[in-house]
């Protein structure tokens, strides 16, 4: 099994030689515009016009928890919205972070990762606006990409 490579960075630059997936967490509402998707929208425009028309076509199509979307953005890099998060606030269900849809969507990004030959990029999925515990993701990354031999850098924004 690969071992998880952390380092100081910026998720959205990601820092390998050949195809690139950065993988990251939407809720489930269609609200973007808080936390790392800012970085991702400041960079390419594609993600974000591709998640709202995938949320506004929801009733035609597979958007929810657990669905994930993947988007080109350059030749060698594509961005995965991935629907792990149930709203967007804190209340008497917990965190927004789904933990269940969070290990469908990735195991999904591995089988993209699989087929595309790619590493896989992300900053601490779930950790943030989600209000998820790394402790519980990183054995959900461990067993959904990396038990699959598919390289995973985490990086932690300076």
């Amino acid at each position: 099994m690969r071992t998880l490579r952390v380092i100081k960075g910026d998720a959205t630059s990601p820092q390998a030689k050949g195809p690139k997936i950065i993988a990251h967490v939407c809720n489930d509402l269609g609200g973007w515009g808080k936390g790392f998707v800012l970085s991702i929208s400041k960079r390419w425009p594609e993600p974000e016009r591709t998640y709202r028309e995938w949320h506004r076509g929801r009733a035609r199509n597979d958007f929810g928890l657990g669905a994930t979307q993947l988007i080109q953005v350059r030749a060698d890099v594509w961005v995965a919205n991935m629907i792990g998060q149930h709203g967007m606030r804190t209340g008497s269900g917990g965190p927004p972070i789904r933990y269940d849809a969070l290990a469908r969507c990735l195991r999904t990004v591995g089988d993209d990762a699989m087929r595309l030959d790619a590493s896989v990029h992300m900053p601490r999925i779930g950790c943030g606006l989600a209000g998820g515990r790394w402790e519980r993701i990183e054995p959900i990354i461990s067993e959904t990409l990396l038990a699959r031999e598919i390289a995973v850098t985490v990086y932690d924004f300076d």
